[in-house]
C-alpha cells in the first residue's frame, strides 16, 4: 500500500485530495494531515484563521463542524480505502475525540515520537495524554470498530538517528499502545542513507514485532526519506523509487511517499498522485524480480526471513535498549519516562529538556549511520568493530544532513552512474529512474464539481 502526506483546510479541496488518492493507479490509503494550530491545541487560532480566510497548513478537524467533515468523507472512504489522520501532537486527546466524532478510527504518533522532536511538553505529561488517547481509541471496539494506531517512533528526528534507536522506540510505543487497549498497530521506520543498513533494520523490526506483539494485528510501515530531499525532480524520483524497492525487499506493508516538489514547497494533489503511482510501479517492478520471487513467494506481505542481510549489531542494540527500558517498570509509560531520565534512551541532536543529549552519530562515506557517542545507553560494545568515528562539528553535521540530497541529485545528473547500493532499477535491467508502465490516472484539476451545499458551513 502507498500513502501520501496530504492536508488542506478547505473541505472541498480535502475531499478532492482523498478522491484523487483513492483513484490513483495503486493500492492506496487516504490521509488527512492536520494544521499546526490543531496540533498544538490552539483551536481559537484555527477558528480565527477560518473566519478570516487565512491559509492553514492542514485540515482543522477539531474546528470544522462534524457534519462538514462527515460530508468530506461520505462516499469516499470505505473498507477498501481507509483514511488515517496524521497530526504531530504531543497532547492529542482533542484530536482523537474529533476524529472519532466524524467516524474515523485510524491515526498515528506516540508519547515519545510526538513529544521529543516536536514540543517542549514534559514527557511525563505526553505519556499521560497518550494513555488517555489510546484508551479513547480502544473504547470504540465496544461498538464493533477496530481502531488502528501507528507508532511514529521509527521516524525520530527524520535522519541521523541510528536504526537500533528507531526500532527500539517504535517497538516500545507499540507495546505502550497494546498495554492501553489497542489490538491493531503499525510500526514505523524511516528510510535512511544506506539501503543495506535499512534492509537489516527493517528485518529486525519485523522480527521483534513478531516476538513481542504476537497477540496484536500489526504491520511495518516505511517512510520515504525524511531529511533534506533532492532538489532535482530526477533525484527525488530516484529516491522515492529506491524507498519503494526497499519496502518490497524488506517486507514492509505500507509506504509513506514523498514527491518531486518536496525540497521546494508543499506538493499539489497531482504531484502526490504521481508520487503514489511512481512508488507503486517501482514496487511492482521489484516484486517481479526472479531472485526476490524465489525468496519471498508471490505475496507482498510475506516476511523476509530469508533475506540475505548482514548482522552488524542492530538487533543486539535494539534488544538491549528495549530490555533495559522494560526492566525499569511494568508500566511501559512509566518505564519510558524513567529511561529518558536515566539516559537509557537518548535521541541524538534532540533538544527536548527531557532528553539527555549526550548521544551523537556520524555518517560513514557509504551512508551507514554509526554511533559516535552512546552516552549512558546500555549498548556500548555491542556493535563495535573498531574505534568510534569522531563527533561531528558544524561543517560535518551540515555535510551529513545533505548527503542523500547530493547523492541522488548527482545520480540524476549522470544517468550512466550506478549507485553503490542500487539493487532495483540497475539490477532489474531498467534504466536508472525508469518507471515500468505508464500511470493511467490523470492528474485531477485544482477545482471540484462537488456542489458546496453538500458540505454545509465550513466555519
Amino acid at each position: 500500500m502507498v500513502q501520501p502526506r496530504m492536508g488542506m483546510a478547505d473541505p472541498l479541496r480535502m475531499r478532492d485530495g482523498l478522491r484523487a488518492t483513492r483513484d490513483a493507479e495503486a493500492v492506496t490509503v487516504g490521509t488527512i494531515t492536520l494544521d499546526s494550530y490543531t496540533r498544538t491545541g490552539d483551536l481559537e487560532a484555527a477558528r480565527r484563521a477560518l473566519a478570516e480566510g487565512v491559509g492553514l497548513n492542514g485540515y482543522p478537524i477539531a474546528t470544522h463542524p462534524i457534519d462538514t467533515t462527515r460530508a468530506v468523507l461520505r462516499g469516499v472512504t470505505d473498507a477498501r480505502f481507509p483514511v488515517q489522520v496524521r497530526h504531530g501532537s504531543a497532547m492529542p486527546e482533542h484530536i482523537v475525540r474529533a476524529l472519532l466524532a466524524v467516524g474515523l478510527d485510524a491515526t498515528e504518533g506516540g508519547p515519545v515520537s510526538y513529544c521529543l522532536p516536536y514540543s517542549r511538553t514534559p514527557l511525563r505529561e505526553a505519556v499521560a495524554a497518550w494513555q488517555r488517547s489510546c484508551e479513547l481509541l480502544a473504547s470504540t471496539r465496544e461498538y464493533g470498530a477496530e481502531p488502528h494506531l501507528e507508532t511514529f517512533g521509527g521516524c525520530l528526528m527524520g535522519q541521523l538517528c541510528p536504526p537500533s534507536m528507531l526500532i527500539a522506540v517504535s517497538v516500545l510505543e507499540a507495546l505502550f499502545f497494546r498495554q492501553h487497549g489497542l489490538t491493531s498497530v503499525s510500526l514505523s521506520y524511516a528510510q535512511q542513507a544506506d539501503p543495506r543498513q535499512d534492509e537489516e533494520a527493517l528485518t529486525v523490526l519485523g522480527r521483534l514485532a513478531g516476538e513481542l506483539l504476537p497477540d496484536v494485528d500489526h504491520h511495518v510501515v516505511l517512510y520515504a526519506y525524511m531529511g533534506v530531499f533532492p532538489r532535482s525532480p530526477g533525484g527525488a524520483r530516484l529516491l522515492l523509487e529506491d524507498a519503494a524497492r526497499l519496502a518490497v525487499r524488506a517486507g514492509a506493508a505500507r509506504l509513506i511517499v514523498k514527491t518531486t516538489a518536496e525540497a521546494h514547497r508543499i506538493p499539489t494533489v497531482g504531484e502526490n498522485v504521481r508520487a503514489l503511482e511512481t512508488a507503486a510501479a517501482a514496487a511492482a517492478d521489484e516484486r517481479s524480480r526472479p531472485a526476490l520471487t524465489a525468496v519471498r513467494g508471490p505475496h507482498a506481505a510475506d516476511r523476509l526471513d530469508g533475506l540475505d542481510v548482514s548482522d552488524t549489531g542492530i538487533e543486539a542494540e535494539a534488544r538491549a535498549l528495549i530490555g533495559a527500558v522494560l526492566e525499569l517498570d511494568a508500566d511501559v509509560g512509566r518505564a519510558l519516562v524513567r529511561a529518558f531520565a536515566a539516559g537509557y534512551l537518548d535521541v541524538p541532536y534532540c533538544l527536548h529538556p527531557d532528553n539527555a543529549g549526550r548521544a551523537r552519530t556520524s555518517l560513514a562515506p557509504d551512508g551507514r549511520l554509526l554511533w559516535s557517542s552512546v552516552g549512558s545507553m546500555p549498548i556500548a560494545g555491542l556493535a563495535d568493530d573498531g574505534p568510534r568515528p569522531p563527533i561531528l562539528g558544524s561543517a560535518g553535521l551540515i555535510s551529513a544532513l545533505s548527503h542523500v540530497q547530493r547523492t541522488y541529485d548527482d545520480r540524476a545528473a549522470d544517468p550512466s552512474a550506478v549507485a553503490p547500493s542500487a539493487s532495483g532499477a540497475a539490477a532489474s535491467g531498467a534504466a536508472p529512474g525508469a518507471v515500468p508502465g505508464t500511470p493511467r490516472t490523470s492528474v485531477p484539476p485544482p477545482t471540484t464539481s462537488t456542489p458546496r451545499r453538500e458540505l454545509g458551513l465550513t466555519t
